[in-house]
């Protein structure tokens, strides 16, 4: 495509881009009014493999107990993790915790407005702290989550992408300037019309920019198929958070052990199953074998 072309289609997608967040509102969510830092953080975690419509009531209570980083890294894993109730994935909790003590170690209580001091911090990664920097403090970084990165290859590249290449291909889109607006409004595509399964051609914004539409949408779809995740009833995730479940109404003895992670007939595997959350920092053995959060 000669470079002309290209600069053309790449400026008549940035229009459309910016142009769902400027006239139609996007979705209400509490995190898009926000601009502190921690609640940013906060909520980039929780979003994880959790849609947002199960995050909001914890969000909200969440930064109720815990309104500013001082206040998370002065409580105890075990108050975070009990806080967490209802999102799952509990590392996540104990990850929260911990860059929030970094960050009154090592940065003064203030969340660093820089990629790599960002990257640093406990369970943050590259997701987590482009969503930080564009979102906090509306820099100009490509945030490429899964919903983006199918805008990507079917509007832009046309054809199936790497999550790298993805990336790179967002970081070069970014109109200077507008950052924040660029990847809300980016997401917000993906999210409601560009779905995986059913993306809503004729209702999008971007069709007459898009390779994949333009060439009459031939097969294979360039969105990658999501991988089909591991069951989760009778699994150990599903022991793991019964016993953490367990654990925030109050200490677990050895005889109600097998009980608490729902298997009564398996305590080889519920006593497998709790080490594990031990060794992980998520739970705690005392004396007699009695278990507590940390």
């Amino acid at each position: 495509m000669p470079a002309a072309i290209e600069a053309g289609r790449r400026a008549g997608l940035r229009r459309a881009v910016l142009g769902v967040g400027r006239h139609r509102p996007l979705r209400p969510l509490p995190w898009r009014a926000a601009r502190d830092p921690w609640a940013i953080l906060v909520s980039e975690v929780m979003l994880q493999q959790t849609p947002p419509a199960r995050v909001l009531a914890p969000y909200d209570r969440f930064l109720g107990l815990f309104p500013t980083v001082a206040a998370c890294a002065a409580a105890t894993p075990g108050d975070v993790l009990r806080a967490w109730a209802g999102l799952g994935y509990n590392r996540r909790a104990r990850n929260l915790h911990g860059a929030a003590t970094a960050v009154v170690e090592k940065h003064a209580g203030v969340i660093p407005a820089d990629l790599e001091a960002l990257r640093a911090l406990p369970g943050v990664g590259p997701y987590t702290a482009r969503a930080v920097l564009s979102f906090a403090y509306e820099t100009d970084h490509a945030v490429v989550d899964v919903n983006v990165a199918r805008v990507i290859a079917r509007a832009v590249v046309g054809k199936a992408v790497t999550a790298s290449a993805a990336q790179a291909v967002a970081d070069r889109l970014v109109p200077p300037g507008r950052g924040w607006l660029w990847n809300q409004s980016l997401m917000e595509i993906g999210a409601l019309v560009c779905s995986r399964r059913a993306p809503a051609c004729p209702e999008c914004r971007l069709a007459p920019w898009c390779a994949w539409s333009g060439a009459g949408r031939p097969p294979p779809d360039p969105a990658a198929a999501a991988s089909t995740p591991s069951a989760f009833e009778g699994s150990d995730r599903q022991g793991r958070g019964r016993l953490v479940a367990a654990l925030r109404a109050g200490p677990v003895t050895p005889r109600r052990l097998a009980a608490a992670c729902g298997w009564p007939d398996d305590l080889g595997r519920s006593r497998r199953v709790a080490a594990a959350l031990v060794a992980e920092g998520l739970a705690r053995r005392g004396p007699g074998g009695v278990m507590t959060l940390p």
